[in-house]
């Protein structure tokens, strides 16, 4: 699914994108950022910021520079601790004296699965991580916010990351990186988890909302047939791989090079990371198994129904 982009912003200029809600790209274009990140401002005088994104002085500089007179920063929220959306988070708050808000520190909101995993195999991923990440202010899955003329409700919404929240303010959502203005969102285990993103993104889709405002990319006008998209384009790739194997047992990066045909080489590593995220939810349905020790370059078999545990 292809959604419309349109121009891409300037960096660092703070562009209005609906009453009391501006976005400021920062300076961190890549692969894996498209633009860069997009860090919103919410509210008429006591602000909101969602994201301040990385740990770069002149992003620090714009976000502080679209401050009007008689504004001020009073909260700081993140939805989740990559690098490219929570480090800088400190350093505002240092120069604001607002509180970071968010659902915990960078290993929280893991599932049991996955922190097992995480302690006892070779399971690897780690990719992008803000570790020294913690919130002056944890939330919790419900929990509403009130400032100055807007009110946030965070929703857990991990699958992405464990930690990640989506924030609903009224018929709008900002939604991360679990979903997207320009592509599918990785899943990389032990910090993605497939399992808890597709009942993340059936969760925001019964939100109806409006508009997504994401991470990265454009807003998205069309939440519904995007996450309808989202959810189909990983049911698709679970069969794939079931299909994959069909031919016999395969490592997930044997299985990422059969069936990612068109990406580009630099985003293969990627590729077989989400491909491994669909392995393990797939060993919890009982419908694929490793061959030996589990371990991120096992070689994984289907499972005959009558060999599922019972």
């Amino acid at each position: 699914m292809h959604l419309p982009q349109g121009e891409r912003p300037a960096i660092g200029h703070a562009e209005a994108i609906g009453p009391d809600l501006r976005r400021i790209l920062a300076p961190n274009p890549s692969p894996m950022t498209f633009w860069g990140t997009n860090t919103y401002l919410l509210g008429a005088r006591d602000l909101a910021v969602i994201d301040p994104g990385p740990d770069d002085s002149a992003h620090l500089e714009a976000i502080l520079r679209a401050l009007e007179p008689g504004q001020r920063i009073s909260h700081i929220f993140v939805t989740h601790s990559h690098l490219d959306h929570s480090p800088l988070a400190a350093r505002l708050g240092a120069q604001t004296g607002a509180p970071v808000l968010a659902y915990g520190d960078a290993r929280a909101g893991r599932s049991p699965v996955m922190a097992e995993l995480a302690e006892s195999a070779e399971i690897g991923g780690g990719e992008g991580v803000d570790h020294g990440f913690a919130p002056d202010t944890p939330l919790c899955d419900g929990q509403e916010v009130t400032g100055d003329g807007w009110r946030l409700k965070a929703h857990w919404t991990p699958g992405h990351f464990g930690n990640h929240l989506c924030f609903e303010s009224g018929d709008e959502v900002f939604t991360g990186d679990l979903v997207m203005g320009w592509a599918s969102s990785l899943v990389s285990p032990p910090d993605g988890d497939l399992t808890h993103f597709m009942a993340s993104c059936a969760r925001l889709r019964g939100l109806c909302a409006r508009r997504h405002l994401p991470g990265h990319g454009a807003p998205i006008d069309t939440p519904a047939a995007r996450l309808d998209w989202l959810i189909g384009h990983r049911m698709t790739r679970e069969a794939a791989i079931l299909s994959a194997l069909d031919a016999g047992p395969q490592t997930a990066a044997q299985i990422a090079n059969d069936i990612y045909t068109e990406t580009p080489a630099k985003l293969m590593p990627a590729a077989t990371r989400n491909v491994l995220a669909h392995l393990i939810d797939l060993m919890q349905k009982s419908e694929v198994a490793p061959q030996d020790t589990f371990h991120a370059n096992s070689q994984f078999a289907r499972l005959a129904k009558n060999d599922a545990p019972r």
